[in-house]
């Protein structure tokens, strides 16, 4: 380890003010995300769609209904994208659900796409919230018959803290997730390649959570995946890349764990379906047929329809879902420019820490962005 690492790392460690910095420091950097308002809309994938706008805790989400079926009754798809992404990137997903003859609803999450940006920094809570105001607004639609969510990453536990809310929602796909908070944390010091030794990281994560989450007044356990997964007792769908460098693919094994815990008492509940993507990354696993054809299996299944899984498997996996031409953005708070995680041992002794040396990342930065 480097001089200056060492100097990092002894400055986290020998006491609780400069931990207590530090934490501070990781909410203002890591808690407000780089807003990127949507560069297309569905008739770029030659959707018809209408602008709606979800009243969501005081905030009108801007969002896309997109029709099936000329808009006969039938079930429909909440979309939830990720961290600094926007209801854009979902469309993917959506032309996928459309050629089942599935309806659509996306969103932007508040502090995301064309919202505002927000005052308190953002956590896993306000994904779920919005995802609850999205489910609610669907089910109270005379055109909807039954209500799903498919999330990614962030979007993933919201989609999971909203249905262990709404029992009514018919089933939930997660793709990418992170389990937890702490893992979460902890996995933001490694991408951004924070010298931090185990015995020294889990603390400062557990203090960096609480910290992050106290402003909103959230709990570790009211924004878990894994606590989410065990209370709702519908139908799920876990996805994720055997290659993901973003959420490693562990959690996997700890959603689905817990989920069938909580389902050995009873009987009636259906078991949690779990597809590992070999070669995918964090993003765009619509672009595996495997992906695309177990999705659409799963909700048909779920919803009794509209067409018979096998038919909707088959459709899906020929049809063509690719990312959208758009610039892409790595995490922001991981960069090693200035105002990422890179920056937080000055942001500690620019507050009257103890005498600490600029981290060194090796100018690495997130692969993709963990949306």
């Amino acid at each position: 380890m480097t001089s200056r690492k060492v100097g990092l790392t002894a400055a986290l460690t020998v006491g609780p003010i400069a931990a207590w910095r530090f934490a501070q420091a990781y909410k203002a950097r890591a808690g407000y995300p780089h807003r990127h308002p949507p560069a297309d809309d569905p008739s770029a994938l030659g959707l018809a769609f209408e602008e709606l706008l979800i009243p969501s805790a005081g905030v009108d989400l801007p969002a896309w209904w997109i029709p099936a079926r000329g808009g006969a009754p039938g079930p429909a798809v909440l979309l939830i994208h990720g961290w600094e992404s926007a209801r854009d990137r979902t469309l993917p997903n959506a032309l996928i659900l459309h050629a089942i003859g599935v309806h659509v609803l996306t969103l932007d999450v508040r502090g995301h796409g064309a919202n505002p940006p927000e005052e308190l920094p953002l956590t896993a809570g306000e994904f779920g919230e919005d995802a609850l105001a999205g489910v609610r607004a669907l089910l109270a639609r005379p055109d909807v018959t039954a209500v799903g969510i498919l999330g990614h990453s962030m979007g993933a536990i919201g989609a999971l803290l909203a249905a262990a809310s709404e029992p009514r929602v018919a089933a939930v796909v997660a793709a990418s997730t992170p389990a937890d908070p702490y893992r979460l944390t902890r996995q933001t010091f490694r991408l951004a390649k924070l010298p931090l030794p185990g015995p020294f990281a889990w603390p400062l994560a557990w203090l960096t959570t609480h910290v992050f989450l106290l402003p909103r007044g959230h709990t570790v356990r009211s924004v878990s995946a894994t606590h989410a997964i065990g209370e709702y007792a519908g139908p799920v769908l876990l996805i994720h890349g055997a290659d993901d460098r973003v959420v490693p693919f562990s959690h996997l094994a700890t959603l689905e764990d817990a989920a069938q815990r909580a389902r050995e008492d009873d009987p009636a509940a259906p078991d949690v379906e779990v597809l590992a993507v070999p070669g995918g990354q964090h993003s765009w696993l619509y672009e595996f047929a495997a992906y695309r054809g177990a999705v659409a299996r799963f909700l048909t299944e779920a919803f009794g329809g509209p067409l018979a899984p096998d038919e909707a498997e088959t459709i899906a996996r020929a049809t063509p879902a690719t990312r959208l031409p758009q610039r892409e953005h790595p995490f922001s708070s991981i960069t090693p420019d200035e105002g990422g995680l890179r920056t937080l041992a000055k942001a500690i002794r620019m507050a009257g820490g103890a005498k600490v040396e600029q981290v060194e990342t090796g100018g690495a930065a997130a692969p993709e962005v963990p949306a």
